[in-house]
């Protein structure tokens, strides 16, 4: 009698299908995730708003506390410098004066949204003083928020930019 693979299978009906179906899953793109319906976008928009402004009134006091709310612990930041700097070091150096402003204007703010995570990107004109010294000028940049498990959008990265005019060196 010939060797069939059909009748030796065929007690297995639908460990046939499943491997047809797997192995053809397995070549297909993924899916993107549905986009996040358009009035759960605006009014999570609304929060970013009004955490940048949190962010940037508590950046003109001096406000350590309301920083430490805003920034989740594995927050890291990269400084206009390109130094490293994690959430107490920033705490540490506002508590101490190392960091402080007198004047930050915010325009043209752009929010997108990615699941649970936000990006910003915004322009700041800023006057104040950094541990590297004496800071002014505009600067481009990058904050990055997520939702915590309790919903609260928390910044988890920071990085910022001297905007240059043509021709302008360090």
């Amino acid at each position: 009698m010939p060797f069939r693979a059909a009748t030796l299978l065929k007690p297995f009906p639908g460990l046939i299908v499943g491997l047809l179906l797997a192995s053809a899953g397995a070549s297909l793109p993924a899916q993107p995730k549905p986009a996040m319906p358009r009035s759960e976008k605006h009014e999570s928009k609304h929060e970013i708003d009004q955490l940048e402004e949190q962010w940037r009134e508590a950046m003109l006091k001096g406000n350590t506390s309301a920083i430490n709310n805003l920034l989740s612990d594995d927050y890291i930041g990269v400084t206009a410098s390109g130094t490293l700097q994690t959430k107490e070091q920033a705490i540490q150096n506002i508590r101490e004066g190392a960091t402080h402003f007198t004047s930050i204007a915010l325009s043209e703010r752009k929010v997108r949204f990615y699941g649970t995570t936000a990006v910003v990107n915004s322009i700041a004109e800023v006057e104040g003083a950094t541990p590297e010294g004496k800071l002014g000028g505009s600067f481009r940049y990058t904050r990055v928020y997520v939702r915590d498990p309790h919903g609260a959008w928390k910044v988890v990265s920071f990085e910022t930019s001297r905007i240059r005019q043509p021709g302008e060196r360090k």
